[in-house]
């Protein structure tokens, strides 16, 4: 097996550490090469490829980020024809939150779901994809 280096935040090798012990890994190696599948096979659904589908992408960072803004608001522009509606909201003196109504195909909404991951700095990064023809074809039945 190849070994890889990577560097991280000593407070998130702490929760990793943690993480491990906590869940019974044997090392924090394990629990990466399992988060490292995960992330990998996340958009590794052929039942959705082709289909109409809709998506939010929350992001969450630091209140006084104006480079994650920034970025947040060219992703916007540059995926305008996939993005049907977007909120950024405030959340106390701390911390602020990017959100993102998509609709599209799920290679394009994979790529900005990738491309948002790929923003440095974020505290975390959610999202959940739904198929609009099978709740438009219930709402027709």
């Amino acid at each position: 097996m190849a070994v890889v280096s990577i560097s991280m935040p000593e407070a998130l090798l702490d929760r990793l550490d943690g993480f491990a012990d906590e869940h019974g890994y044997t090392g924090r190696s394990e629990v990466v090469r399992e988060g490292a599948r995960g992330l990998l096979t996340e958009f590794d659904d052929p039942s959705l490829e082709g289909r109409r589908l809709s998506a939010v992408v929350s992001a969450l960072f630091d209140h006084d980020s104006e480079r994650i803004e920034r970025r947040m608001r060219r992703l916007r522009h540059e995926h305008e024809s996939l993005v049907t509606a977007n909120v950024h909201q405030c959340l106390g003196d701390d911390h602020c939150m990017e959100v993102f109504v998509l609709s599209g195909e799920f290679e394009s909404i994979s790529e900005f779901v990738s491309k948002i991951r790929a923003t440095s700095d974020l505290h975390r990064v959610e999202h959940s994809i739904l198929p609009l023809d099978e709740k438009l074809a219930e709402v027709e039945a």
